[in-house]
């Protein structure tokens, strides 16, 4: 598993850099914002655990700006800010989970493990692999990053491959609901992985188990 760590604190980053690799994990560091984004175009990473409070881009306008480029790898913020309305603006983000300073490092690392490592719930598809927990998409071990609407569609019709999800379930997944909206977003779909999707007219669109 690879995690790329921002933190400026050096000493907490070289002891969470420490902790995590004697666990087996795999870890990058960056102690300022714009360095996620050069590690990032040359990385693929599992997770992102990320301060908020650091040199040059914050850790909110960074991860704000991988989702809006559809990195939609999971995140972890480690912060000091503990007021609601910084909290709320994290999630709102695509945080998936958030950890006060001060914390106990064990702490972070019982978080990863329990959300991030649960290797036992990925669902395959040809060289697709995808974990419905934390929504991580892979093509033959490299992060796929999908939009919201693209990525929902897809976490319907793998979570029940090779069963008929009827049309007005799948619209649901769409901003501005209609069935021909629903055909195009498939069918960027089906391009972009590479997959199959069944149109089974007058039920629905299914998977089907390869």
């Amino acid at each position: 598993m690879n995690i790329l760590l921002l933190e400026d604190d050096k000493i907490l980053s070289d002891s969470l850099k420490e902790l995590l690799e004697l666990e087996g994990y795999h870890v990058d560091t960056a102690y300022r914002g714009t360095e996620v984004f050069d590690l990032t175009f040359d990385n693929s990473y599992d997770l992102y655990i990320l301060d908020v409070n650091v040199p040059d881009v914050n850790g909110f306008d960074v991860l704000s700006e991988l989702r809006a480029a559809d990195d939609n790898t999971p995140a972890i913020y480690i912060t000091a800010l503990t007021d609601i309305s910084s909290i709320s603006k994290g999630f709102k983000i695509g945080a998936d989970d958030y950890v006060k300073k001060p914390f106990d490092p064990e702490e972070l690392l019982i978080r990863i493990q329990r959300k991030y490592d649960n290797v036992d719930t990925l669902l395959s598809w040809g060289d697709l692999s995808y974990n419905p927990q934390t929504r991580l998409l892979q093509k033959a071990s490299q992060t796929i990053g999908l939009g919201e609407v693209q990525l929902n569609l897809f976490h319907l019709l793998i979570t029940q491959q090779n069963k008929i999800i009827d049309t007005y379930t799948l619209m649901d997944c769409l901003e501005h609901p209609t069935a021909n909206a629903l055909r195009v977003n498939l069918a960027k779909l089906k391009t972009k992985l590479g997959i199959e999707i069944k149109n089974v007219r007058g039920q629905g669109y299914m998977l089907e188990n390869l």
